[in-house]
């Protein structure tokens, strides 16, 4: 099972750093599966620990991928590490064992400490379409243009008849870096 998730982990130095990651579940483990390079990788090899945030605010999964970063954090309680301010629950996380690949290593992790902050109400279908946005802006210099632009106008449909002001500004950020993505490389 893969679960949608915002990973937080931290370079020597402290600096938090929040990437938007589908994590695989397998029995009692977690497997983080960050491309080469990212600064996700480098912060989890070096760390040895991360925290999986579990989230319905969308807008986190939208900024993370358009420049806008700054959410709330707070202080991870086993680890040294830091959660989202805005998670309904977070899991703190080690390295059990890597396993190395060229382009995307598997980070195998156990449970260190689990918390529930809030309950889940549950997605409604903007919040899945700006998900489902994010997904395609991670990948739009790897799918046809025609592919993107089809998926968005599926998306739409649902996102329309559903979203919030949260989804509105989420939808709004994502869907203005994909078009600006896709307007390059129409014009190269």
């Amino acid at each position: 099972m893969i679960q949608e998730t915002i990973i937080t982990t931290q370079n020597s130095e402290g600096q938090a750093h929040l990437a938007p990651m589908g994590i695989h579940v397998q029995n009692d483990e977690f497997i983080i599966l960050p491309f080469r390079p990212s600064t996700t990788l480098d912060n989890l090899l070096s760390s040895r620990t991360a925290v999986i945030n579990y989230c319905d605010d969308v807008r986190i999964f939208a900024g993370c991928l358009t420049g806008h970063r700054d959410w709330p954090l707070s202080a991870a309680e086993k680890i040294n590490g830091v959660f989202l301010s805005a998670a309904l629950a977070h899991c703190e996380v080690e390295i059990i064992r890597v396993e190395e690949d060229e382009i995307r290593p598997k980070l195998f992790c156990k449970t260190i400490h689990q918390v529930q902050h809030h309950p889940f109400q549950g997605f409604n279908r903007a919040q899945f379409s700006v998900l489902e946005a994010a997904i395609l802006l991670s990948r739009v210099n790897h799918l046809p243009i025609e592919k993107i632009e089809s998926e968005l106008n599926y998306l739409s449909i649902g996102f329309e008849k559903t979203a919030g002001p949260r989804e509105q500004e989420a939808w709004q950020w994502v869907t203005s870096a994909i078009q600006e993505k896709l307007n390059k490389a129409k014009h190269l």
